[in-house]
This record gives structure tokens, C-alpha cells and sequence, in this order.
């Protein structure tokens, strides 16, 4: 998600406020408007006319001509020309202007905000030559790419280094290879970057963090651990650099996923719980939908549900298809776990719609595998079996083995249920691949090969392949948890 800085006439109500010492509070009181919608002005989440702001800054006492002298203010100085670090002396010579108009009182408090005002529009203006410096080096080739960040000064920016590391989360959807690749070549960049060395600390902090995060969607947890060892010891290394424009919530947000994915779920709840008092209202949404998959995860279905429902008042319709999807998908699996198929097939339609729009071949083949498990909890054995192998065979085109165990047993369970042992016989042995098959924990391993050997004797029972699903679901997200279910 790119970051953005509010507009001028947001930001002159979020100064002339802050300068005053109100509290969003206090001024929606005095000005008979709510403090959410001030806070949504101050973020830049809701356009701010001129007339408005003319209304709400008159109840704190400022002159007439406030508005426009700090307008002038925010357009001389917001866009200087700078690198990452303190203000240069120009800069520091107007913000003393400033400071000094607004009273001696208050002058230690406006240069601090004044600061902060010009490090936001000048990390904006750097973003912006990072998208253009971006565009000439995505269409090559990774070693070119790495040629040119060692040899041209101009590459090494901290923000084509926070670009790259988006754009690393965002391959890791489809392709590990590649987010490993991108977060790589972001940390070579934040290692060349220039500026003071607590400031590259932290932007090494911050590309250590994108290297855990694609280690982690490449199966890679150890190594996913150490990324993110060093990410803490490098951020704290540069925790006196302010103001700071790299998000620490972010940071938070992509070690959850870790452990998530280890299975310390109180402690993946924990940092997404401190990354939203951490935001700065760009991840909100994200990280709830975050903690949503977390709480799946654990087997929380209803608080799951809840949370997704609060993100779903946040979301707008004019928001991107593939945040609609993921939302409304994540709310229909835990529907699912709930046993309420008929909520979910009411969703199913608009479902499809979306996943049509978003484009991506593997969320489509996962709406097919949600459509093939409310049909086998309906009852309907010849629609489940359809879906569900055609889904199998997907998964086994993708060679994606845990997900290829997961869909066997519930296929199992829906032959089992018509009393088709043979066909569960067979099943088991169109599994043997999965052994020699790379993601599988030992202890899973261990479990299909119990059921492997009972389907040869025709010994697997409806509550050993239930019980055995069940255990696939909460073992992927808990590799060392052991299946106690030997017939």
C-alpha cells in the first residue's frame, strides 16, 4: 500500500489544532463536529473544502489571515529538496520564522510539527522519483537490476528500497523465487544508501524484515527467523532517527505472519494488536484481515467473523477487488467452519464476480474447493466429488503438496460417506508423491502415511479421515503438532 500525506488544507487544521493544544475531542465539541470526522480530515481520508476549515479553525481563536499564512507556510517548505535526516539550514531558518510568528509559547512545539510537515512532503517527492526509477528497472532482468544498484549512485534511495519491499509482499502471493529476489535486492540498496548510519540501520531494519517475510512464503522458517532477528536489532540500532518514515507497523504485520505460520498464535495476535495502535491509518484494514486469517488459524471462528465484520465496515466499494475478495472469502471459509452453509452459498455468487475481476487463477481454484465443501456439507456427494477433484488436480498441476493432502481427505471423507472404500484405496495411492514433495512437516508426513497404510487394508474409518482433516488444518499453521488417530 503506498503511503500518502494528507493535503495542504489537511494539514493546516491538523497543525493549527495540534498548535493550540486541543484534542480532536475538545474541538469537535467546540465546532459541533464529530471527532471521527476530524480525525478523517486530519488523515486525509475526507476532502477538507476551504469554507469548512474556515469555520472549524475560527472556534480556536486564530486570526483571519491564519489559514492562509500557514497554507504559504506548508507550500514554501513541504517539497525541499533533501535527503532522509535533520532539516537542512534553509529549512531550519523557516521553520524559526515560523515558530517565532506563532508566539514564543508555542515555538519548540511548531518547529517539531514543522519538521515533521517537511519530512512528510519530502519523503512524498522521493517516493514519487522512486516510482519513475522503478518503471526503468523492472523489466530487467535480476542481475542487471543488482549491476545497476552497485554501480549507480543515484539508484540507492530509501524509497525505492521501501518500493521494492511492496512490491516483494506482493510477489510473495504467487512466487517465493521472486519476493526473495526483490526483498534481496532492497537490502542491497538500503546497505549502499546514503545518510547518517543510525538511518540505514533502520532502512536495513526494514528490508530484513521483507527478507523474513518472502524466506517465510518459501518455507524457509529458520531462516525466516534470523531475517527477522536482525530486522529488531537493526530497527532499535536506529531508533533515535526521527521523524521516521518507514512503517514500524508494517514490520509487525509481515512478523505475525511468521508466527502465524509457527504456530504461536498469541504471539501473532500480540503484534498485530501493537501494529494497529502503531498505524498511521494506511494498514488498518489489512491488519484486521490479518488478524482474521490469524484467529482461522487457531480455530476462532466466531471471533474471526466478528473481526472481519468490523473490517467490513472500514471498506469502501471503491476499494480494490482483491481487498473485497479476501475479506469476503475469509468470511465464507469461517462461515463454512461454522456450519452455516447457507450464509456461505448466498455469498458464493458475488464471490465469483469478484475473483473474476481480481483475475488470479489460484483464488478461483480455492472458491471451487469452498463451493465443493458446503455441496459435501449439504449432503450433495456427487457435486462435492466433482469440485473437490477437479480442485485436487489443480493443486497437483501447482505441486502443491500440503494443499493437495488437505483436499485428499476431504475427498476421502465424501467417498467414505457412499462407502467407496476402493476409491479411498486409490487416493492414498495417487498420494505417494507427497512424500517425497517439499512444505510438508514430518509430523503431517507422518500422519498421511498412517493413512496410507490403513486405506491399503481397506481400514480407514469416516472418523479417521474427519479427524485426520482436521488435523491437516490446524498442522499447517503448527508443524510440530503430532496426529493422534491410528485406527
Amino acid at each position: 500500500m503506498k503511503p500518502s500525506t494528507p493535503p495542504p488544507m489537511n494539514l493546516t487544521l491538523s497543525f493549527l489544532r495540534l498548535t493550540k493544544g486541543w484534542t480532536q475531542a475538545r474541538l469537535g465539541e467546540a465546532a459541533g463536529v464529530s471527532p471521527n470526522l476530524l480525525s478523517d480530515y486530519e488523515r486525509g481520508r475526507k476532502k477538507l473544502s476551504r469554507q469548512r476549515l474556515e469555520r472549524i479553525v475560527a472556534v480556536m481563536g486564530f486570526p483571519a489571515d491564519t489559514i492562509e499564512r500557514t497554507l504559504g507556510w506548508i507550500s514554501e517548505i513541504r517539497f525541499l529538496s533533501a535527503g532522509p535526516g535533520r532539516p537542512a539550514d534553509e529549512e531550519r531558518r523557516k521553520i524559526a520564522a515560523i515558530a517565532a510568528e506563532l508566539g514564543a509559547g508555542i515555538e519548540k512545539f511548531a518547529r517539531e510539527t514543522m519538521t515533521h510537515f517537511i519530512a512528510a512532503g519530502r519523503a512524498e517527492m522521493e517516493r514519487e522519483q522512486a516510482e519513475a526509477l522503478w518503471e526503468s528497472l523492472r523489466k530487467r532482468k535480476p542481475a542487471e537490476r543488482l549491476k545497476l544498484v552497485e554501480e549507480k549512485l543515484e539508484i540507492r534511495s530509501w524509497a525505492l528500497c521501501e518500493l521494492i519491499c511492496r512490491e516483494s509482499a506482493e510477489a510473495a502471493r504467487d512466487s517465493a523465487d521472486r519476493a526473495v529476489e526483490l526483498a534481496e535486492l532492497a537490502l542491497r540498496i538500503a546497505e549502499l544508501a546514503p545518510g547518517e548510519g543510525i538511518w540505514r540501520s533502520r532502512l536495513q531494519g526494514y528490508a530484513w524484515a521483507h527478507v523474513g517475510n518472502a524466506r517465510r512464503v518459501r518455507s524457509d522458517l529458520p531462516g525466516a527467523e534470523e531475517a527477522f532477528r536482525r530486522a529488531a536489532e537493526l530497527w532499535q540500532a536506529g531508533a533515535s532517527f526521527r521523524p521516521d518514515v518507514l512503517s514500524e507497523a508494517r514490520m509487525m504485520d509481515l512478523e505475525a505472519s511468521l508466527r502465524r505460520d509457527q504456530g504461536q498464535f498469541a504471539e501473532a495476535l500480540d503484534l498485530l494488536d501493537r501494529a494497529l495502535a502503531a498505524d498511521r491509518g494506511e494498514l488498518t484494514k489489512h491488519l484486521l484481515l490479518k488478524k482474521s486469517t490469524v484467529l482461522l488459524a487457531r480455530g476462532d471462528f466466531e471471533e474471526a467473523v466478528a473481526t472481519l465484520r468490523r473490517t467490513a465496515q472500514l471498506v469502501d466499494v471503491g476499494d480494490e477487488p482483491r481487498l473485497l475478495l479476501a475479506l469476503k472469502f475469509n468470511l465464507a471459509v469461517n462461515l463454512w467452519f461454522l456450519g452455516r452453509y447457507a450464509e456461505v452459498e448466498e455469498q458464493l455468487a458475488g464471490l465469483r464476480e469478484l475473483a473474476a475481476a481480481v483475475g488470479n487463477e489460484l483464488d478461483l481454484v480455492r472458491l471451487r474447493w469452498l463451493e465443493g465443501r458446503v455441496a459435501a456439507g449439504r449432503g450433495r456427494w456427487g457435486e462435492a466429488l466433482a469440485a473437490l477433484s477437479r480442485v485436487r488436480e489443480e493443486f497437483v498441476s501447482r505441486e502443491m503438496a500440503y494443499d493437495v493432502a488437505l483436499v485428499s481427505m476431504e475427498l476421502a471423507n465424501v467417498h467414505l460417506e457412499e462407502g467407496r472404500t476402493a476409491e479411498v484405496r486409490n487416493l492414498a495411492r495417487q498420494m505417494m508423491w507427497i512424500f517425497r514433495a517439499q512444505g510438508v512437516p514430518r509430523e503431517a508426513l507422518a500422519a498421511l502415511k498412517l493413512f496410507c497404510e490403513a486405506a491399503e487394508r481397506d481400514a480407514v474409518t469416516l472418523d479417521m479421515a474427519r479427524r485426520l482433516a482436521e488435523y491437516l488444518f490446524r498442522a499447517q499453521n503448527d508443524p510440530g503438532l503430532r496426529f493422534e488417530g491410528a485406527p
